[in-house]
């Protein structure tokens, strides 16, 4: 198969040279784009579409063979090439693993990343880590999966964000407004095993869903 054919399904895994991520990424019919020093944790764990990256951070030839190599001293990021990459390739469902841990100016930069996926149309955004699923949501209504018992942060990303009919969570104000720079909706929780849902009328949220079960 070519590379490429798979974004028929319009789904892309990239992964990221931040702590290498533990759990099982089911890749499926997705494209997987490995940056750089992720091939390193990556390799043998996820099948890879493709490498990219400047491999500053790598000490071994990646298979398969890098399309191309980037300078290393560059206007971005590598996880930024592979989300222009993936756009380019018509992906509309970004998924992010290995993008928390070692450097928080990396990790900082790897939440906007999911801002661009947005701003270029994608309807899916999540970055997984160890620790939990991070995913912006944009206008519009949005259910999520997730256990009972979990801690569920919603926080507003690039400026103010107004929610309303928020379901299956402890704190459920009928009208929402979050502030930028405010803290306030962290630490929820979620009520309810069907998981959880809200509407965004304005802005942008970052939903953040904790791995572990209080």
């Amino acid at each position: 198969m070519s590379r490429g054919a798979e974004m028929q399904q319009g789904s892309v895994v990239i992964l990221l040279n931040g702590e290498p991520y533990s759990g099982d990424i089911p890749a499926g019919n997705a494209y997987v784009i490995c940056c750089d020093g992720a091939y390193s944790w990556a390799k043998g764990k996820v099948r890879i579409d493709e490498n990219l990256g400047d491999f500053d951070s790598l000490c071994e030839e990646p298979v398969p063979a890098p399309l191309r190599k980037f300078p290393s001293e560059k206007d971005e990021t590598d996880g930024e090439l592979a989300v222009n990459r993936a756009i380019e390739l018509g992906a509309t469902v970004f998924l992010f693993y290995g993008g928390g841990g070692k450097r928080e100016d990396h990790f900082l930069g790897n939440l906007h990343l999911l801002y661009k996926a947005k701003e270029a149309g994608a309807s899916v955004a999540t970055l997984k880590t160890n620790g939990a699923e991070i995913t912006l949501v944009g206008e519009g209504e949005r259910e999520f999966g997730c256990k009972k018992g979990r801690t569920v942060s919603l926080l507003p990303f690039g400026g103010d964000a107004h929610i309303m009919e928020i379901g299956g969570l402890k704190y459920t104000p009928d009208d929402l407004q979050l502030r930028y720079g405010s803290t306030r909706g962290i630490s929820n929780l979620a009520t309810d095993d069907e998981g959880f849902s809200f509407f965004v009328k304005k802005g942008y949220v970052l939903v953040i869903i904790n791995e572990e079960v209080v």
